[in-house]
């Protein structure tokens, strides 16, 4: 963005982010990326954005000024417009705007154009204000930007290198910010911070805001004084960063001391951060103790230090220090010139220090003045008072360096201080004695200087433990034999510093004066603090004691030691208690006089806060003290307690107790002391004084003791045994009464709340609900029996699952919280209230997570405790404001995450468990809405906490040591539970809380939402800009969206919310409308894909799913609404393996371009393809996983082991299964706990590291099961992609040849991974499945592209694939089958189809029979080029035989058993390879391993399975399938002799003989009403016919086959027909014409025809007389499908007729007669009376069919004609007729409207072939059917006119008539006679009939029909085999019709 100098007159543009703001805000984000984050390749953006803003680092805070130009150009704004920056054309701006204007540049004093520019950016801005308004929001950005400046000035200020810290930069980066700051260091910057620090002052800007209203609600107020209190802060810090770095010179050091001359403190004496930090600042100026530390570059730094190499620097600075003006802080001065003195004490011991001689002397005389000036007083009050002193670690080391510099080099001083005070205890004894008052000239300089090494070493923030240095570790002196010496290795002695210091100690504790004791005890507890330290000091205590020897002899120890302390605690208990009054007695309340004195109480209490110290650090020390049988503390403590002690001496003694009792050995007596002292009924409620030490010592005892250990049988044998009385009294005399009670300080009121609360807090944490806590169970007390208390969890569940008084004062706390927080202002007990207001939120917490267990519970043990659910009780109405909004309270947490980031993190959390509950979203939804104020608050708190981008995801979340990382991972933890929460809520029904949150309509339809950017149309920021906002951010940069590597596992919920949103049919518009048009989100997204996580892997494939689902969404959607450009660039994106030139962002134009272009015109075309993306996505999901090994276990047995952790398993929210690692270990360390005897004690390290080991084999656990979890969800996604890609996008997207490219390099990448060595079994099926869609779509595309007849010239291969690609497909295809082995049989079933589609790309398509293509030579055929579908299947057969055996027994097993669909498609893949498999190496091997057998003996076993297919009600249609796939098969096994021959030999016919469900034929009307009306599941009739004619087809199949051996064959079928005859019978003789029953029909005829065996019954032959009439009648049939079945049922009939006559005789007067000799043609329509006379069907029947085949003919051959002409001439064809041809093989109405006319041309060309085929059939069938008829017609003729003898009365020899009747009667058909007197009418063949069948024979084979015949020959019969048959036929029959009469 272009910044231009606001000061320029000429001001072309404004800018749109405002130039105070934006650009400012832009440099803060470049320096602490750089500096701070250390991002890579920053350091060129940083010099870029220096150079850019160098001016305003000069001019520091400057504003730009006013000018009368820039005031008019703005006033004329509103009526001629501005121009704006990056919008076209100038914009006008309402009036309000300007004036607006005006009052903010007076306010500031800045440029009229940058207040408009502000304004503009508040606008812009307000979204994320919500209910503030422009003006404020700019307010903000104003001091925002101030903000921005002045941190980014300290942030390169701590960049630089100097002699104090480093933060590891890079020498570039450092070298930069060093050069740039010396720049502005040497432009007077010390006295432009030191100008504005003391300028900007937050009362004078709030009172010039107050006069203009710019100020807002309380939290714009907090907001804005923060702002400017940061800015003087981050301005003094970078004084103070510059000076620990770099000295400063004369001038500014001078100007900074004037500055802190004028210096004031605050109201309790302290000074404010601002000046601390200045303070600190003139301190590092004046530090030469760094010369110590022998650093590396120590040299360069003497150099460069001016106090070493400039005489005027000291001279100035000295004489400035030494002026008598005091300051306006003396206290600051005496600090200054004791830092001073110390300086020049260091100076004059250095080789350059004897050139400053004249000021080195003076040091003794400022320590002196400093002392005057109570330099140590003010060292505590004034800095050590400061709050921000604690947080800065350099302000401790300094002042650290400043006391013990001190003490160790100026000795003599601390003698002399010593020696004064000696002196001064001598005056008080004195004084004291004679009772006069005290001399004024007392000093109490060693006092302040001992509190303050006390007060500051006590506070450790930074855990630095500097205390040491006052400790000389005198152990290992003792322990070092010689031998350490001798060895060389010369003891280290301690520096000298720590020798001087640890002395200082030691003798100030010698004959100490009494007025010192408290200090000297505060001293050491101060440098108590510590692990080490507490242990030094503990020793130095022991030391210090008399040995036993002396106290013998008298002599008392020190007064400081552990022998004196507690020495004198025995003595105090013994006469107190000695005291101890009755209770019953009057004065009772005073206590005796004789007690404790105020100055023994200050001694004691030093004393006990020192003992705390040391035991609360050191574990050796507590169990040293506490097992001492001398002086037994616990005991006498306990007993002090009981005595009449001031409450605050037994607040001491409780939180010494409660040190005590960190130890669980030492805990446990404490517990059982307490009861025994009976403590809970002492009167612990100082109530009169209004003060609570006690109680609150008392809380924390407990609390402690609590988490040490709570023994569960506590009190046993004084009372009923546990630990209910404590929380009794917790609960009803501290929790319930404490808003009640009155308090003298304030803020004592939290602490009681806090403290109390802490403890429940404890108790309900460690609590888990177990069955015996509902059992009532009875102890034994003093003979009686009485109730057991519960576990005191139990009660507190028990309190708050009820509407309890506990249950309100927690709701009401949380509300009082929320209101105290809504008023940003500092009160009393803030922090005590927080903490307590966090204790509650987790009791609520913890309540919803363990009621489901333990009202489950509750429900078993059927006990009569009553509890509601938390969440209905949540729901209740708040006394206080008669509302139901305690819900909307917990949530209002949310909107103060900045503040308190763990309040809101238990918010979220208790929402989110609430929002599992559907019924309460609901009215939740109503609460969070109703008020509009409150709704708006809310949204904002959701909102800001998942925008915070200070949020951190750890991986470990045991570092907690760093506060910031530790609330950075509370914060992200808020988003977590927010947006699982979102997540949760958006499986609900409408409207629930998610819908709310994330911008959606909830009071009206979902779907009408219009979802904006924040801000326009008064659309609030929700929920969604957030999460949107979050994975944008880096979307346009080259390294990818930020969030899905810096918090992973938040982007990956991030992704699902918004995958959610797209695939929720209600949010689903709106939201992809919204991503797609103002966001461009998947776009954006998709190219950064895939994600690379090294370290979290999971994450990233989770994160990938969920964006690969929302794409294949959005490419359907867009696809459905024909938005290609959408669709096509988002195709292009994943599919293109051609490099995009994109991410050219801000100065990231790389090397890239170049070397591309240079190794382009190196390597010609090699670097110009890329990965596709989709490829490079499935790169990143690994297939292969570690499995955990095996446990090893030494004591645990394994198989138990597997069960408990089976036992634990639970499935999460993500729903994968894993182990509860939590429970497990509980019930690990439970057993072994369990073990008893002192083996299980010595064992139980061993125990503990082998349950160890368990846990951590079952985390690894459950990480393999998410990771396999997570590449199975990615692959899921990965293949849902794909395949909308595939199939939903518009197919002409992708050009069939780089479609084919695609689907090939998808494939063999799969397989590749698949195929790997340790690809993991669980992502098999997947991968099969992917690879069966992909077969079928390669498949699909070949043959598309075929058909539009591309690229089929033999040299470029098959299709655009090649072949060798094709080969390889095939090969990793039969891998994959053959690596699944034995198991994954159903995996197989997609492998097998895949194997089937790829099989069908080398089938040849279906050819128009021409007619003339017989015409060609054999040799024609046999040399003609092989074409490209056999070259590729001899070549897929070659591939699949190099398999061999293990293939074929693979596929066999499938085929043989297991699941229904593989079995299908097993025998599918061997039917397919039958077929090709020219060399019969299959067949062989079914053959031979019995496969086949098997396959033919489960026909007999599948029959009871068939017959119930044919039950009325739909059964399941399995069997159906299976038993047609079986005759498929075996249909294709028997189309080669050997194959037919090896199923007989199998014994198939017998096996089907055997079948009974062929004789079961339904019942056809009655099932018309159990039709399905979907049409899916057939009719019963139509599924025996599904049963039925694949057998028929087989016997046609066996019976063609088997033609040499056909005596076999025929016999076997034949005898099926004899075993069924009944219902053959009934089904020749049906009287339905459906198309199925011709079906039959033509299949029986058929077989009936083939099996006409000589010698065979007859009955089946005398059946298909009767079926004549009708089927010659058919013949008329009108053109219909039933054709082709109808012509067959003639052609069988007739070929059966001839078969008949040729097995007879060869000569015509042997042959049978099958006719009549009539030669009348039946009539039209009267079938029953044609053949009145006679049942034998006449001649002229076979006339009729002659003459209806012939007209027949001419009509197929005319159709044929005609389509094969329009196939010729496709493209001609006008659209109608396509329509027309396309309806054929589309369903559905519109369904051809709706195809490409690509597919419509394709789909029209298959129409055709498919009518050409047909009447090619057709044309066959009338030319056999011609020809029998012709023949059977000259046979009956020749007989009956030259051989037949008529029986006429006048002729008396019989010859004819004899003959014919003993022809009839022949044995063979014997069968006649018994079929009813068929003979009779043969018999009685008079001349009459012989003449009339002449004249109508000749009648009816007229020249026309001649004709005719002559020409189907000559069309038809030319180019078949059978060439002039017709002809010579039709010759013979006119001779014998022209013959006379003999």
């Amino acid at each position: 963005v272009k910044v231009l100098n606001q000061g320029t007159q000429s001001h072309p543009f404004i800018h749109p982010g405002a130039s105070l703001w934006g650009p400012l805000k832009e440099l803060w984000e470049t320096v602490d990326g750089a500096v701070l984050r250390k991002q890579p390749e920053s350091v060129h953006l940083l010099d870029l954005q220096l150079k850019k803003h160098k001016p305003h680092f000069l001019s520091l805070f400057k504003n730009p000024p006013k000018s009368a130009e820039q005031r008019e150009k703005v006033r004329k704004a509103s009526t001629e417009g501005i121009a704006i920056q990056g919008q076209q054309g100038a914009r006008l701006l309402p009036e309000q705007l300007l004036t607006e204007a005006f009052i903010l540049s007076d306010l500031f004093d800045i440029g009229e154009l940058a207040a408009l520019e502000l304004l503009l950016a508040g606008e812009q801005q307000q979204p994320h204000f919500p209910g503030l308004t422009r003006g404020l929001v700019g307010v903000l950005l104003y001091w925002d930007g101030k903000l921005c400046m002045a941190n980014s000035l300290r942030t390169l200020i701590q960049s630089r290198h100097g002699k104090t810290f480093t933060l590891d930069l890079s020498g570039e980066l450092v070298a930069l910010t060093t050069r740039f700051t010396d720049e502005l260091m040497s432009q007077g910057l010390t006295k432009r911070i030191l100008t504005l620090v003391s300028e900007i002052n937050v009362t004078r800007e709030f009172e010039r805001l107050q006069k203009e209203r710019g100020l807002g609600n309380e939290k714009h107020r907090k907001e804005v004084s923060d702002l400017i209190k940061e800015c003087r802060q981050a301005l003094a810090d970078s004084l103070f960063s510059w000076t620990c770095q770099s000295p400063l010179t004369k001038e500014d050091t001078l100007a900074l001391i004037g500055n802190l001359e004028t210096v004031t403190a605050q109201a309790d004496g302290s000074l404010d951060s601002v000046n601390l930090s200045l303070v600190m600042a003139l301190l590092y100026c004046l530090d030469v103790s760094f010369i110590e530390q022998g650093t590396e570059d120590r040299e360069d730094l003497l150099q460069a230090l001016p106090l070493l190499t400039e005489r005027q620097y000291v001279s100035a600075v000295h004489s400035r220090l030494m002026d008598g003006q005091p300051w306006k802080l003396p206290g600051l001065q005496a600090v200054c010139r004791l830092a001073w003195a110390l300086s020049l004490r260091v100076l004059s011991q250095l080789p350059q220090g004897s050139a400053l001689v004249e000021f080195t002397e003076a040091d003794e005389a400022l320590a002196d003045q400093a002392l005057l000036g109570d330099v140590f007083l003010f060292m505590k009050e004034g800095m050590l008072g400061c709050e921000s002193f604690a947080r800065e670690e350099f302000f401790i080391r300094r002042l650290h360096s400043l006391i013990t510099d001190f003490l160790a080099l100026m000795p003599m001083k601390v003698k002399q201080l010593r020696n004064r005070a000696d002196e001064d205890a001598r005056l008080v004894h004195m004084s004291l004695q004679m009772d006069s008052e005290l001399p004024s000239s007392l000093r109490k300089d060693l006092d302040h200087l001992m509190i303050l090494i006390g007060e500051f070493y006590s506070k450790d923030p930074f855990g630095l433990e500097m205390g040491l240095e006052f400790w000389c570790p005198t152990e290992s002196l003792q322990h070092t034999s010689l031998q350490g010496s001798y060895l060389g290795m010369a003891l280290q002695r301690p520096p000298h510093k720590q020798v001087v210091l640890s002395k200082f100690v030691r003798q100030m504790g010698d004959l100490l004066p009494s007025t010192l004791y408290i200090s000297y005890l505060r001293m050491l507890k101060g440098l108590a603090n510590g692990p080490q330290c507490a242990h030094y000091c503990f020793s130095l205590l022991k030391t210090n004691g008399a040995t036993h020897s002396d106290n013998i002899q008298g002599v008392s120890g020190s007064p400081v030691s552990w022998e004196h302390f507690f020495h004198s605690l025995m003595l105090y208990h013994e006469n107190l208690r000695r005291d101890l009054p009755n209770p019953d007695a009057a004065h009772y309340r005073h206590p005796p006089l004789r007690g404790i004195t105020q100055r023994e109480m200050e001694g004691l209490t030093s004393f006990l806060q020192l003992l705390t110290t040391i035991i609360t650090w050191s574990e050796n020390a507590r169990l040293a003290l506490c097992e001492h049988p001398q002086w037994t503390p616990v005991v006498v403590m306990l007993g002090l307690l009981q005595c009449s002690v001031p409450p605050i001496l037994k607040a001491e003694l409780l939180h010494c107790l409660a040190a005590f009792g960190k130890s669980p050995e030492i805990a446990a007596s404490l517990w059982q002391s307490l009861e025994y002292t009976q403590f809970i009924f002492l009167p612990m409620q100082c109530s009169s004084c209004e003060e609570y030490p006690l109680t609150r010592g008392f809380c924390h005892l407990i609390s402690t003791l609590v988490e040490s250990s709570l023994p569960v049988n506590l009190g046993a044998g004084l009372r009923v045994p546990g630990f209910q009385p404590y929380l009794n009294f917790l609960r009803d005399s501290v929790f319930l009464p404490f808003p009640t009670r009155a308090y003298r300080r304030p803020a004592e009121k939290w602490e009681v709340a806090d403290s109390v609360l802490e403890v429940f807090h404890k108790l309900l944490r460690d609590y888990e609900p177990q069955p015996s806590d509902f059992v009532q169970e009875v102890v034994e007390l003093q003979g009686e029996q009485v109730p057991a208390h519960k576990p005191p969890g139990h009660s507190i569940m028990f309190h708050l699952l009820n509407d309890s008084p506990m249950l309100a004062l927690c709701l009401s706390l949380l509300e009082e919280g929320v209101r105290q927080l809504d008023t940003y202002a500092p009160f009393p007990g803030k922090k005590h209230l927080e903490s307590a207001v966090l204790h509650c939120l987790c009791l609520l917490d913890l309540a919803l997570e363990k009621e489901v267990v333990f009202m489950d519970l509750l429900r078993e043990s059927q006990s009569s405790l009553l509890v509601s659910p938390l969440e209905q009780l949540l729901q209740g109405v708040s006394p206080q404001t008669r509302r139901a909004d305690h819900i909307v309270n917990i949530a209002r947490y949310l909107y103060h995450s900045s503040s308190n980031p763990e309040a809101a993190f238990q918010s979220a959390k208790i929402l989110r468990r609430i929002a599992n509950y559907p019924n309460i979203q609901i009215r939740l939804v109503g609460d969070f809405t109703h008020d509009q104020a409150v709704s708006d608050k809310l949204m904002a708190g959701f909102v800001e906490c998942l925008d915070n981008e200070e949020a951190e995801e750890e991986a470990e979340k045991g570092d907690d040591s760093d506060a910031q990382k530790k609330v950075a991972r509370i914060r992200h933890e808020t988003q977590i539970h927010i947006l699982n929460l979102l997540i949760t809520s958006l499986d609900l029904k409408t409207p629930n809380l998610a819908l709310y949150l994330l911008g959606y309509e909830v009071k009206k339809p979902v779907s009408s939402t219009n979802l904006q950017d924040p801000g326009v149309l008064g659309c609030p920021r929700s929920c969604l800009h957030a999460i949107l906002s979050l994975l944008q951010r880096g979307t346009e940069k080259r390294s990818g969206p930020v969030l899905t590597q810096e918090a992973p596992h938040l982007a990956e919920l991030c992704y699902q919310v918004i995958y959610q949103l797209c695939a929720c049919p209600d949010t689903s518009g709106p939201t992809m409308r919204y991503l797609r048009t103002s966001q461009d989100f998947l776009f954006s997204h998709l190219q950064h894909l895939p994600f690379i996580l090294p370290g979290n892997q999971i994450a990233a494939l989770s994160q990938m799913s969920w964006l690969m689902k929302t794409a294949a969404i959005e490419l359907r959607v867009t696809s459905l609404n024909r938005q290609r450009s959408h669709t096509q660039r988002l195709i292009s994106l994943l599919l293109d393996d051609q490099p995009h030139t994109q991410h050219t962002a801000d100065g990231e134009s790389g090397m890239e371009e170049e070397t591309r272009s240079v190794s382009g015109f190196l390597h010609f075309d090699t670097v110009s393809k890329v990965r596709r993306k989709l490829l490079s996505v499935l790169d990143a999901i690994h297939f292969s996983q570690d499995m955990p090994e095996l446990l090893q276990l030494d004591f645990f047995e394994r198989t138990q082991i597997e069960q408990v952790i089976s036992n634990c398993e639970h499935i999460n929210e993500q729903g994968h299964t894993v182990c509860n690692v939590k429970l497990l270990h509980r019930v690990l360390v439970a057993e072994v706990n369990a073990l008893q005897g002192m083996a299980a004690i010595g064992q139980r390290p061993l125990l503990m590291e082998e349950v160890n080991s368990i846990l951590q084999q079952v985390v690894e656990r459950n990480r393999v099961r998410r990771s396999l979890s997570a590449k199975r969800h990615a692959l899921q996604s990965w293949r849902s992609l794909v395949e909308t890609l595939l199939t939903a996008c518009p197919v002409d997207l992708i050009p069939a040849d780089d479609r084919q490219l695609i689907i090939r390099d998808l494939l063999l990448d799969l397989h590749d991974k698949v195929l790997s060595e340790d690809a993991a079994g669980e992502l098999m099926p997947i991968v099969a499945g992917a690879v069966f869609t992909l077969t079928a779509h390669l498949s699909q595309s070949v043959l598309s592209e075929q058909q539009q007849g591309v690229g089929l010239e033999a040299s470029s291969g098959f299709a655009s694939i090649a072949n060798s690609a094709l080969h390889l497909i095939l090969r990793k295809l039969l891998d994959f089958i053959l690596c699944t082995g034995g198991g994954y049989q159903r995996l197989r079933a997609h492998l097998y189809g895949s194997l089937l589609y790829y099989l069908q790309i080398a089938q040849k398509p279906e050819e128009p029979d021409t007619l003339q293509t017989a015409g060609k030579a054999m040799w024609e055929r046999l040399t003609a080029p092989e074409d490209g579908f056999s070259k590729l299947q001899r070549e897929n057969l070659s591939i699949i035989e190099s398999y061999g055996q293990a293939l074929m027994e693979v596929v066999c097993r499938d085929a043989c058993d297991g699941h229904e669909i593989s079995r299908m498609l097993a025998l599918a893949v061997l039917d397919r390879i039958l077929s090709i498999d020219r060399q019969n190496q299959w067949l062989v091997y079914i053959c031979n391993s019995g496969y086949l057998r098997s396959v033919v003996e489960s026909l007999r076993q599948d029959d009871a399975a068939v017959q119930s297919l044919l039950t009325p009600q739909p059964p399941l249609l399995k069997p159906l399938y299976i038993y047609e796939s079986k005759m498929a098969l075996l249909t294709r096994v028997a189309k080669t002799g050997q194959g037919a021959v090896e199923l007989l030999r199998c014994g198939l016919v017998v096996q089907l003989i055997e079948c009974q469900v062929f004789d079961m034929v339904p019942d056809s009307d009655a099932h018309r009403v159990m039709r399905d009306p979907s049409g899916f599941i057939p009719s019963p009739m139509d599924r025996y016919r599904q049963i039925l004619l694949p057998t028929l087809r087989l016997f046609q199949v066996i019976l063609t086959s088997t033609s040499i051996n056909h005596q076999q064959g025929a016999a076997q079928v034949l005898q099926w027909l004899i075993v069924h005859a009944d219902t053959i019978q009934s089904l020749l003789r049906c009287q339905e014409l459906s198309m199925g029953a011709l079906q039959e029909l033509s299949l029986l005829t058929g077989i009936i025809s083939k099996t006409a065996l000589p010698g065979t019954n007859i009955t089946a032959h005398a059946l298909l007389f009767k079926f004549t009439p009708p089927c010659s009648l058919l013949s008329s049939f009108p053109f219909s499908k039933s054709h082709i079945s109808i012509s067959a049922v003639c052609a069988n009939i007739m070929e059966y007729c001839q078969t008949l006559l040729l097995q007879s005789s060869a000569q015509a007067q042997f042959s049978i007669c099958l006719f009549s000799p009539s030669g009348s043609e039946p009539a039209g329509r009267d079938r029953g009376r044609t053949v009145a006379y006679s049942r034998v069907p006449s001649l002229g029947l076979v006339l009729y069919l002659l003459k209806n085949s012939a007209a027949d003919f001419f009509r197929f051959h005319q159709s044929h004609r005609q389509s094969l002409g329009k196939l010729q001439s496709l493209d001609q064809l006008p659209p109608e007729e396509l329509k027309e041809l396309c309806q054929g093989l589309v369903s559905g109405p519109g369904g051809v409207e709706k195809i490409s006319s690509v597919q419509r041309n394709l789909l029209a060309k298959r129409r055709l072939v498919q009518l050409i085929n047909n009447r090619a059939k057709l044309l066959a069938l009338c030319s056999y059917v011609i020809e029998t008829c012709l023949f059977v017609l000259w046979r009956h003729l020749e007989y009956y006119l030259l051989h037949c003898t008529p029986t006429d009365p006048k002729d008396s020899l019989l010859p004819g008539a004899g003959l014919f009747r003993s022809r009839l009667t022949d044995d063979s058909f014997g069968g006649l006679q018994a079929s009813g007197g068929r003979g009779l009418g043969l018999s009685r063949v008079s001349q009459q009939d012989l003449d009339l069948l002449k004249s109508d024979m000749a009648a009816g084979f007229g020249e026309a029909l001649q004709r005719k015949l002559l020409e189907v020959e000559g069309l038809y019969s030319q180019v078949r085999s059978r060439y002039t048959f017709i002809q010579a036929l039709v010759r013979r029959i006119r001779g014998l019709l022209r013959q006379p009469k003999s």
